[in-house]
């Protein structure tokens, strides 16, 4: 069985032995693909470094969170792009809209969000959606966007049916995690109805942890609960869901 967390955040953890007990417990749970996005100017390195530290199983991202877009964004992102230095990355992420924190920033937000989009098509990227309170924000800058090259994850999906269905018809995969998990998340009531060949597994670690560790520090290796829940909902065996679902991990990122 391969898992693959299509969003986790694993290179938060810099203490070096933490790190590796990490690593070891997604082994033992066959999570075995990690995909990294990016937030920031500070966390490109982080990325980077982890991807190198274990180049058969990570896969990095770059993009501006757009709980990090400030006034001098367009400064930032020209930073961040500037990190790469001629190093593969697999998306562009994590981008878009978050009214949770802060809506004075939604102008700069949009601008930012649309700009990383351009870079996501002139690469021939996907891109990974953060999208928080803005459902409504974001699928309107998606439908200006719209064509052939469009296509990604609306992360940590928490919507409702009738935005998946939105999220899907705009050529997005839903990034499912430890939410589904949770007895009033909402997704248990209707995910079922849209077609597995539509989901990926994310945990967002180290938020968001999945039952039985809801409340605690999240990790990649938790993947293997959002995982038994999802096989739960479809009346599928967890083998299935992962073979499904990384096959879908696949297409997006091309690895």
């Amino acid at each position: 069985m391969l898992l693959t967390d299509t969003h986790t955040h694993l290179y938060y953890e810099t203490d070096n032995e933490k790190r590796i007990a990490l690593m070891q417990r997604c082994k033992q749970n066959d999570v075995g693909r990690l995909f990294l996005p990016n937030v920031d100017v500070f966390s490109a390195a982080q990325v980077f470094g982890l991807a190198a530290e274990y180049p058969e199983i990570c896969y990095p991202m770059l993009g501006l969170h757009p709980c990090s877009v400030k006034g001098d964004w367009e400064n930032v992102l020209d930073a961040i792009w500037n990190t790469q230095q001629g190093r593969k990355i697999y998306a562009i992420g994590e981008i878009g809209i978050d009214l949770y924190w802060d809506k004075t920033t939604l102008p700069e937000q949009v601008l930012a969000f649309k700009a990383q989009i351009k870079k996501a098509k002139e690469l021939k990227l996907p891109i990974v959606i953060h999208c928080r309170e803005a459902f409504n924000e974001v699928f309107e800058v998606l439908e200006e966007e719209r064509d052939k090259d469009l296509r990604g994850i609306l992360h940590c999906f928490t919507g409702n049916h009738e935005q998946a269905l939105k999220a899907i018809d705009l050529g997005f995969y839903l990034g499912i995690g430890g939410v589904v998990t949770y007895k009033n998340g909402g997704l248990d009531k209707f995910l079922h109805e849209i077609d597995l060949q539509h989901i990926v597994l994310e945990t967002d670690s180290p938020y968001l942890s999945p039952v039985p560790y809801r409340g605690k520090p999240n990790e990649s290796s938790y993947l293997v609960y959002i995982a038994e829940k999802v096989a739960e909902l479809y009346q599928l065996n967890i083998e299935q869901v992962a073979t499904i679902t990384t096959e879908n991990s696949k297409k997006i990122f091309g690895i």
